[in-house]
């Protein structure tokens, strides 16, 4: 499951051409949930950079650390919170990569996971809003997550799903149909990701140095000719 995000400084714009940012992207080399960061959502036809909440929060919940960070593929449908945003109001979250940690005898290891050229990666999202005054309101989100690919899975089941930049704009549009933006939520390709172990000081939250990010060993490639 994704707990983690590396967001550096993204040329987001230059991946979606015609993309409205009217909001800077948001960074930070340890992004945790229940923190603000940028997504991408449709507004007027127009694809837009908005902050929002990590971790759905609609209106009735009452305890917001009960917020889902985070909603399974499979399970959209089975419950009404997921159900309603996947078919109304999807959204893009850009990073440059996610952390997931591999169980080792005496501690666990963090990976950052990011794609081999690393260019940034657009982990679809479903989001929501609620009103907190008649002219306030509250934006918030839950990365929608797959199973990892059979390269990945050491490190982790489960990885947010990833939206090519040609796929977008489906993804985005509220008219695309349900099972269409569904086919869009599948593993990634074996050759598409790496992974490299980081410092442990990604374990704190709290350290939002660069060096939580930089490689501590080389980066783990699926190679064709090895399987």
């Amino acid at each position: 499951m994704a707990g983690r995000l590396y967001i550096p400084q993204l040329d987001v714009a230059r991946l979606l051409p015609g993309l409205c940012q009217e909001s800077p992207l948001l960074t930070g080399a340890n992004v945790a949930p229940r923190r603000v960061l940028t997504h991408i959502r449709l507004e007027a036809g127009r694809a837009c950079t908005r902050p929002v909440f990590w971790g759905l929060t609609p209106a009735w919940l009452a305890v917001l650390d009960h917020a889902p960070h985070c909603a399974r593929a499979e399970s959209l449908d089975a419950r009404p919170m997921f159900r309603e945003a996947f078919a109304a109001r999807r959204c893009l979250v850009p990073v440059g990569g996610i952390y997931l940690w591999k169980m080792q005898p005496r501690f666990k290891q963090p990976f950052l996971i990011t794609r081999g050229d690393r260019a940034p990666l657009l982990l679809a999202g479903i989001w929501c809003r609620y009103h907190t005054t008649l002219t306030e309101h509250t934006d918030s989100m839950a990365l929608v997550t797959v199973p990892t690919n059979d390269f990945l899975a050491p490190l982790g089941d489960r990885l947010p799903a990833l939206i090519a930049a040609d796929e977008a704009r489906s993804w985005l549009d509220p008219d695309t149909p349900v099972e269409t933006a569904r086919a869009l939520l599948r593993p990634a390709p074996r050759e598409l990701l790496g992974a490299f172990p980081v410092s442990r000081r990604v374990n704190d939250p709290n350290n939002q140095d660069p060096a939580c990010a930089h490689p501590t060993g080389p980066m783990l490639r699926w190679n064709e000719q090895e399987t």
